[in-house]
């Protein structure tokens, strides 16, 4: 009981000295309260984030080396599998379960979201322009990162 009190008191302090920034920065109040949530809850978030980006960060870094756009941020599943899975992982230790089961459960979770999205085909959706249908959006897109048509 007493981390639990801790915990949502870190929590409420974090949030407070997040909403004092943005007051002080003259946010709206949207912001405001978008920087008090990500103050107060970021930490909690964290360990799931570094979860996927261990499982994303390789690729993510040949394609920044490359100068191009991460394929994690245009294409494919895996950084959802990979959040998926580490969020089992930090859920599990929180419920207090074996970490060598949530382990493997996470582990089993990512490559098995992974492995049906290859063989599914499944893709997140894409953003698309103003008057851009669907189908356009969707389509596989023929220019470098940099705006120029690939030959």
């Amino acid at each position: 009981m007493l981390l639990l009190v801790l915990d949502l008191a870190g929590t409420f302090v974090f949030a407070l000295s997040g909403a004092t920034a943005g007051v002080k920065r003259r946010l709206d109040l949207f912001g405001v309260l978008v920087l008090s949530f990500a103050a107060g809850n970021a930490g909690g978030i964290t360990a799931a984030l570094l979860g996927m980006l261990t499982g994303i960060g390789g690729g993510m870094t040949r394609d920044v080396l490359l100068a191009e756009i991460p394929t994690v941020l245009r294409a494919d599943l895996y950084a959802v599998a990979a959040l998926a899975g580490a969020a089992v992982v930090v859920i599990g230790a929180a419920l207090q379960f074996s970490s060598t089961a949530v382990t493997i459960a996470g582990a089993a979770l990512c490559f098995g979201l992974r492995l049906m999205a290859i063989h599914y085909g499944w893709h997140l959706p894409i953003a698309r322009r103003p008057g851009q249908s669907a189908a356009q959006a969707n389509a596989p897109d023929d220019r470098k990162d940099d705006g120029t048509r690939r030959r």
